[in-house]
C-alpha cells in the first residue's frame, strides 16, 4: 500500500509540474486505476455522511458466533436396555416310561445269587425250646424262649441241584434276616450257634443232596400265626418274601 501511495504522489506531482497548458503524460492502466482509487478515497474521507467502514457487518455474524450461540441440538437419549430374563429352554424329557423296573429277588437263592442251589420254605413250628429233643440227643447247642415268649422256628430246605458237591455259603453275603408276623413290626432273627442256622450256614452239600436250615424269632406266648413276611437285608439290596 505504501508503494502505491508513493507511486500515486509521483504521478500527481509530475502532472502538476507540466503546467496547465501542457498535455497529460501517458499513464499505464495500473497508474490510472491507482489515481482513481486514491481520489475516491479522499472524497469519501471528508464526506461526513459516509461511514468509515466500507461494509457494515453489524447485521452479520461470523460462523464462529453462530456456532457459539446456537443451542445445542438435543440428542435422543438411548432407552435403557431392558434386562433380559433368562429363559430355561431345557427340554424336559419324561423318562418314567423308559426306566427299567428294578427286579426284586423273588427267591432266597436269587437274592444270594446261587446257581446250583434252590431254597424252599417248608413250614414253621412254635416251641419253648429248640431243638425240642436236645437233652435226649445230647445236642451241642440248644436255646429256650424267654418268659412270656415262644420260639417261632421257620424251616427251609436247601437242595444242591448241581452235578458236583457245592459249598452253601450263607455267611459270606452277610445278610440279616427279619420276620414280620401278622403284619406287625418285623423283628430280627436270633443269633444262634445252631449248626443249621441259615443266617450263618457255611457247609458243603453233596451233589443232589439237601440240608434242613432254620431261622428263629421270638413272638408272644399267646400269638397265633396267620401271615409271615421274611425280610432279607444286606448291602444296598433288600428283599421281602411272603412265606404264608
Amino acid at each position: 500500500m505504501k508503494r502505491a501511495c508513493k507511486l500515486l504522489c509521483g504521478i500527481m506531482a509530475a502532472a502538476l509540474l507540466t503546467g496547465c497548458g501542457s498535455t497529460m503524460p501517458d499513464l499505464t492502466q495500473e497508474e490510472t486505476d491507482l489515481i482513481s482509487e486514491y481520489a475516491v478515497g479522499v472524497l469519501l474521507k471528508y464526506d461526513k455522511y459516509h461511514s468509515g467502514r466500507l461494509i457494515d457487518t453489524t447485521d452479520y455474524e461470523t460462523a464462529e458466533d453462530v456456532a457459539q450461540t446456537e443451542e445445542p441440538e438435543e440428542t435422543e437419549q438411548p432407552e435403557p436396555e431392558q434386562e433380559e430374563v433368562p429363559v430355561d429352554d431345557t427340554e424336559v424329557v419324561d423318562v418314567s416310561q423308559d426306566e427299567e423296573t428294578i427286579a426284586i429277588p423273588a427267591t432266597i437263592e436269587e437274592y444270594y445269587g446261587f446257581q446250583d442251589f434252590t431254597i424252599q420254605y417248608t413250614g414253621y413250628e412254635l416251641a419253648q425250646s429248640y431243638p425240642p429233643d436236645a437233652d435226649e440227643n445230647n445236642v451241642f447247642f440248644s436255646m429256650d424262649a424267654t418268659e412270656g415268649m415262644q420260639l417261632l422256628v421257620l424251616k427251609f430246605t436247601a437242595f444242591n441241584t448241581g452235578a458236583s458237591d457245592q459249598t452253601l455259603n450263607m455267611l459270606e453275603r452277610g445278610a440279616r434276616f427279619r420276620v414280620s408276623v401278622n403284619g406287625e413290626s418285623s423283628k430280627g432273627a436270633l443269633a444262634t450257634m445252631l449248626l443249621n442256622d441259615m443266617q450263618t450256614y457255611n457247609e458243603v452239600v453233596p451233589a443232589g443232596g439237601m440240608v434242613e436250615l432254620v431261622s428263629i424269632v421270638e413272638v408272644p406266648q399267646s400269638m397265633s400265626v396267620n401271615t409271615i413276611e421274611f425280610v432279607l437285608r444286606g448291602g444296598e439290596e433288600n428283599a421281602v418274601m411272603n412265606l404264608q
